[in-house]
């Protein structure tokens, strides 16, 4: 597709479609949905685009990062996109006769990073979820009886948006105890998840445009909620030792560097104390907010247990944690601590943006903290996590040899599976997808010029023979012949 083929196209649709980057999107949409432009047309890069537009290249990527997000194009590298085939299209924006129209921040915010990052919908070995079977039903269902017996007093209603007191009692000795975190109750804030805490600190801590620092390759919800801030995302590199902050182009001027320490997420390494120092240098000398997700930090195993960042620097540290590995994700329970000041700031905006956590899960949760079981219940799961961890990797190495790389990670939940190539990758996806093993794509997980090429696999449900099963499909996905398990 020329230039003036796409000027001619966008000057085409309706004048009122609104920014330029929705009067782009919208056209290139419809035109692909009207046939128009059939799969495997090349659209014209962003350099090309945006002289032909009169617009700036940032407005050209936007729309197109909106297209790629729909499945309407294809974004190969650093290569123009291709129209991609879609056999079927809902229309988000709306128009006349369909109801509401989604405005440009909406389209971001209602985007789905993850389309294209699993190997299939749902199913096996998904990355990011506790094995269900583990969760301690008749203790958590006791627990959540005798709370919802509870007078609730000024819980009730509209008090206690920092959390209920019980519970932030309690979770700042477990942290103090457990994490070697320096917290006190009254800088815990507890919300809905830890999703719903960077949400708020995006928000709370940033302007729109300002830049904000996320690992390279890194967690795609820390991505999306920093985005929907409207803020601009640059990329923090990581490698074995953990997030490098003298490696980071962008971090002049950043107000934010989101990391994951202890259980970096996607590549299961840890942060060596060298970086963290540097790390925290950098936050004091740019007077920026440190912000540490340590979503499985709870579990630990090989190695000196990697202690939390924020006990280092309590005064640049926002610290996130939940209890969506420990327990359940749909028991959404989360925490921040922060500084006394924010986070009784952060409390109002607990309130006004309404992701408070339920009150009768967070006194249950309180019970199990105070009572003992919580902690017998990770202890448990830790080691059946780490022989699962062992038998996945070990199998894994059996069928794949040296066409992966895949290590025991010193803990979580999850475990990295590098490969030479995308083509490898890709292959792998396609053959596991098919057989309904729902791992990810390390690629995805990446915005690079060079992704990282592999899967991140999930072990908290690979017993022995799921272990086996699912080595063998990789080896057979990988065009590799032998004995697989």
């Amino acid at each position: 597709m020329e230039p003036a083929a796409l000027r001619s196209l966008v000057e085409a649709g309706p004048s009122d479609a609104g920014t330029v980057v929705a009067r782009l999107f919208r056209a290139l949409r419809e035109a692909v949905r009207s046939g128009r432009l059939e799969p495997g047309v090349v659209l014209p890069s962003s350099r090309r685009a945006a002289a032909a537009l009169g617009v700036s290249r940032n407005s050209v990527n936007a729309a197109y990062e909106l297209l790629r997000a729909e499945g309407l194009v294809a974004v190969d590298g650093r290569r123009a996109p291709v129209v991609a085939r879609v056999e079927h299209i809902d229309d988000p924006v709306g128009g006349a006769g369909e109801g509401p129209a989604l405005s440009a921040r909406g389209r971001t915010q209602c985007r789905d990073l993850r389309a294209r990052l699993y190997a299939h919908p749902s199913g096996r070995f998904r990355p990011g979820a506790p094995d269900e079977p583990l969760f301690p039903r008749d203790v958590w269902a006791r627990a959540l009886r005798r709370a919802a017996r509870t007078t609730l007093g000024p819980m009730r209603a509209y008090d206690d948006y920092s959390g209920a007191p019980v519970l932030r009692r309690a979770l700042a000795q477990h942290l103090r105890r457990e994490r070697g975190l320096l917290v006190a109750p009254d800088e815990l804030v507890v919300v809905a998840s830890a999703q719903a805490g960077l949400s708020l600190l995006a928000t709370c801590l940033c302007d729109p445009g300002e830049t904000v620092l996320v690992e390279e390759p890194g967690y795609l919800g820390a991505r999306a909620a920093f985005e929907n801030a409207g803020l601009r995302v640059a990329p923090l590199p990581v490698d074995d030792a953990g997030a490098d902050i003298e490696a980071a182009q962008a971090r002049t001027g950043a107000r934010i560097a989101y990391v994951t320490p202890s259980n970096q997420y996607p590549l299961c390494t840890r942060m060596s104390p060298p970086r963290r120092a540097a790390l925290i240098a950098w936050a004091r000398s740019a007077r920026a907010t440190i912000v540490e997700d340590d979503y499985d930090g709870e579990f630990h195993w090989r190695g000196q247990e990697a202690g939390a960042m924020q006990p280092l620097a309590p005064d640049a540290v926002v610290y996130l944690g939940s209890a969506a590995k420990s327990l359940l994700p749909a028991l959404r329970v989360g925490w921040m601590v922060a500084p006394r000041p924010l986070a009784g700031a952060l409390a109002h905006a607990v309130r006004n943006a309404g992701c408070a956590a339920n009150v009768h899960a967070q006194l249950a949760l309180a019970e199990l903290i105070e009572s003992g079981a919580w902690k017998l219940h990770l202890r448990r799961v830790t080691r059946t996590y780490e022989t699962r961890a062992r038998v996945l990797t070990e199998a894994i190495r059996a069928a794949a040899g040296d066409r992966v790389e895949v290590a025991l990670p010193p803990g979580g939940l999850q475990l990295a599976v590098r490969m030479g190539s995308l083509a490898d990758e890709a292959a792998a996806v396609a053959g596991l997808g098919a057989a309904g093993w729902a791992v990810a794509r390390l690629s995805g997980f990446c915005t690079g010029e060079e992704p990282v090429a592999g899967l991140l696999v999930s072990f908290a449900e690979a017993d022995g023979p799921r272990a086996r099963a699912f080595a063998a499909a990789l080896g057979r996905a990988l065009g590799i012949r032998g004995e697989t398990g």
